[in-house]
């Protein structure tokens, strides 16, 4: 900081440029390039074609550019000057065509937090069902199956689980609690215009919960350049997996639009590939539709409203079971039911003021989540209400490179389950204010530090969140950010591992009451850009760690036949250094390099080991090359082993070779074709998991599933074999 004051204290040059008419008459010239030659670094003019260029010490060239006039270079300007420049000697352009493709994933060089775009394109190039399919070709998110009968699948961020990521639809929390299980298939792939991924902890704008990092979902919006006029997606793949998507718009009044969003999903066919009698997959119905309304900012005012509605059903386990008998005497097919009822309303508004850069805005949603399950004689039945309300308000000190956020926000939660004959009612309620500093001098620091204090009602306590983000760019394209927080959460034990009940396992809570979850994050991330020829290559490497000062410890290691809950008792960290590199190297072909290394630890049973299924190591090469109407898409995933709990009290895994201390190595492939036919059809066709890598029997005493050795949820790596896929799309713009 002290550097910038430095650099802004030297003083500048400022002044008018105009160009010389043929009548010997001046016009003010805007949209001119004023900048200094060595750095690079400079302004534009303004409507009324004045500048003001901050002074460079030892730097004197000055370079006046604009479209259709030869550049001027004024040499020794050296001291703070008022200095009128003007343009005379007419360049002619011949005719040029420009083209541009959209990058499908980069860090947005501006912002202090290092924030990853993935782009409409990037979701292209995978099939992307669903937001779980998203992040086939995504180095920093992985995504796998929690079980081998519910069809579950979670992510993982810094090599932690997915529920320390914040979870946001448009900018409000989203996904928690009872949809943290299933909530990555409650998003349809088409329906999406654009996924944020952040790591480390984000903006106290957003509250308390972010730990490893954040995902933020936009969905197309009733506008012309967020989305189509109709768009329909058809996909099927060979175990008989069917999808249809639409969306459509319609204008009202001028500005305004409202957009309608079906999906509707189901699986036509049992499969056992690996002949334990167990469906890979369960059988899986899903209705969902979600309705929008946009008011964009006209003038000062404009807000966003939509509601939701999701129905599904999942039919599992043994190939032969029928839920009908389930209960009848005797019966002695394993098998799984949830069936869950999910309704969304969100409403997002925002007033901007007569003073430049100040708004008023509010974020409200209610959700209300239902699920009625069964996992062989387990019965678990849930439903949450929540609300979440936030007030934000927005402007500057002094000048617009000191900008402030203040606001308050309320979260309530109510909770009911029951597992089996046991009952467990949460209520929470969480009022919150917050206050954030951004300083931005739009060249080469950009800093975020935030406050915020809380007061959760169920656990009594007051929480305190601290955050800071500083970026520093030079002059070069390189640019260090460095983060650090706090990030708090309520733990949802039953509800966010309720694969738990797939298994003989008896489910054990400490005496001791469950604490919140609390930890510190670090990061650093480096990024630089080089140009090779006409082309760019990106470089970004980054380390992360995360401190917890409690976390809750799902403990299945102590005993084979019992999953023991309690607070931490020692320490738990999670190291994960990354590295990547993107560029196109010839012309539509893009190459993306990675790899990441996972050092996540934790205290279990008294002994600080490596947590279970976590890979140590990822690699990542994706390819992808768009010639005209084709695209062709290649991505391999490289996975490295991971400790897997130990297993030598259960005489079944120990027979069958199943008490194995890591998993191996192994290679995931896929690939998709897309051409274009004609103007409003695509067409796509690919396979995953192209080298038939699979779990070897995933389940435990699959055979006897009633036994104390029954355990489904000893997963690892992929369930399925290789899956072919086609599709067809239809679009009007």
């Amino acid at each position: 900081m002290a550097f910038a004051s430095t650099a802004f204290a030297q003083g500048f040059i400022e002044g008018t440029v105009y160009e010389q008419n043929e009548n010997g008459t001046k016009t003010p010239l805007p949209g001119v390039n004023v900048y200094w030659k060595i750095v690079n670094e400079g302004v534009v003019t303004d409507a009324n074609g004045h500048y003001k260029i901050p002074l460079h010490e030892r730097i004197g060239c000055l370079v006046f550019s604009c479209i259709s006039y030869e550049n001027d270079t004024i040499h020794h300007m050296v001291e703070p000057a008022q200095y009128d420049h003007v343009f005379h000697s007419i360049h002619m352009l011949n005719e040029v065509e420009i083209a541009a493709r959209q990058k499908a994933s980069y860090i947005n060089p501006m912002k202090a937090i290092a924030v990853q775009e993935i782009t409409a394109e990037n979701l292209k190039r995978a099939a992307c069902c669903t937001l779980a399919g998203s992040f086939e070709n995504n180095a920093s998110v992985d995504v796998a199956y929690s079980d081998a009968v519910t069809g579950a699948k979670q992510i993982q961020l810094l090599g932690l689980s997915g529920i320390y990521t914040q979870m946001m639809t448009e900018i409000i929390p989203n996904f928690r609690g009872l949809a943290s299980t299933f909530g990555l298939s409650y998003v349809p792939g088409t329906w999406m215009n654009g996924i944020q991924v952040s790591k480390g902890t984000s903006s106290v704008r957003n509250g308390y919960e972010s730990i490893t990092g954040q995902i933020n979902v936009d969905y197309k919006e009733p506008l012309p350049d967020k989305s189509e006029k109709l768009f329909f997606n058809l996909y099927a793949n060979s175990m008989l997996m069917t999808d249809f998507n639409f969306n459509g718009r319609v204008k009202v009044g001028k500005k305004d639009g409202i957009m309608l969003f079906g999906h509707v999903s189901h699986n036509f066919m049992k499969m056992d590939g690996n002949g334990d009698s167990f469906m890979d997959d369960p059988m899986t119905t899903q209705y969902n539709v979600f309705l929008r309304y946009n008011h964009p900012h006209v003038g000062k005012f404009g807000c966003k409203l939509g509601i939701k509605a999701l129905k599904e059903t999942r039919l599992g386990g043994q190939m032969d079971f029928d839920p009908k008998h389930r209960m009848d005497a005797g019966y002695n097919l394993y098998g799984i039911g949830i069936n869950t009822e999910r309704y969304e309303a969100f409403a997002k508004g925002g007033y901007h003021f007569n003073r430049k850069d100040t708004s008023l805005g509010t974020q409200h949603q209610v959700t209300y989540h239902k699920a009625d399950s069964y996992y062989g004689l387990t019965d678990y039945n849930a439903n949450q209400l929540s609300y979440y309300g936030n007030l934000l308000f927005d402007s500057y000190l002094f000048n617009d490179h000191h900008n402030y956020s203040v606001g308050m926000s309320y979260t309530f939660d109510k909770y009911n389950e029951q597992l089996n004959d046991s009952t467990f009612t949460r209520v929470e309620h969480v009022p919150g204010a917050f206050a954030e500093y951004n300083f931005s001098d739009d060249h080469h620091w950009n800093i975020i530090a935030g406050f915020r204090a809380d007061y959760n009602s169920y656990y009594q306590k007051m929480l305190y969140t601290p955050r800071l983000h500083v970026r520093f760019k030079t002059h070069d394209e390189f640019a260090i950010r460095l983060s650090a927080g706090k990030g708090y959460r309520s733990p949802n034990v039953l509800a966010e591992n309720s694969t738990m009940f797939a298994s003989a396992r008896l489910i054990k809570f400490s005496p001791e009451p469950l604490k919140m979850e609390e930890a510190w994050n670090y990061g650093i991330n480096l990024t630089k850009g080089f140009d090779i020829g006409w082309r760019e290559l990106t470089i970004q490497a980054d380390f992360y760690r995360t401190d917890f000062v409690n976390q809750i410890v799902l403990d299945r290691d102590a005993d084979a036949h019992q999953i023991r809950i309690y607070n931490l008792n020692g320490k738990s960290y999670s190291n994960c250094a990354q590295i990547e590199a993107n560029c196109e190297i010839f012309k539509d072909f893009d190459l993306t390099l990675a790899f990441r290394y996972n050092d996540v630890k934790m205290t279990i049973d008294d002994t600080l080991r490596e947590k279970p299924f976590v890979n140590r190591y990822k690699g990542l090469v994706t390819m992808s090359y768009a010639p005209g109407t084709w695209q062709f898409d290649f991505t391999t995933q490289f996975n490295g082993d991971s400790r897997v709990p130990d297993l030598s009290g259960n005489a079944t895994a120990v027979t069958n070779g199943q008490n194995i201390e890591r998993s191996p190595f192994y290679v995931i492939m896929n690939a998709q074709i897309t051409k274009k036919l004609g103007k409003y059809w695509e067409v796509y066709v690919g396979g995953e998991n192209l080298t038939n890598y699979k779990q070897t029997n995933p389940i435990i005493a699959a055979n006897d599933p009633f036994s104390e050795d029954f355990d489904a949820s000893m997963v690892w790596g992929p369930l399925s074999g290789i899956r072919a896929y086609l599709g067809l799309r239809f679009q009007i713009k």
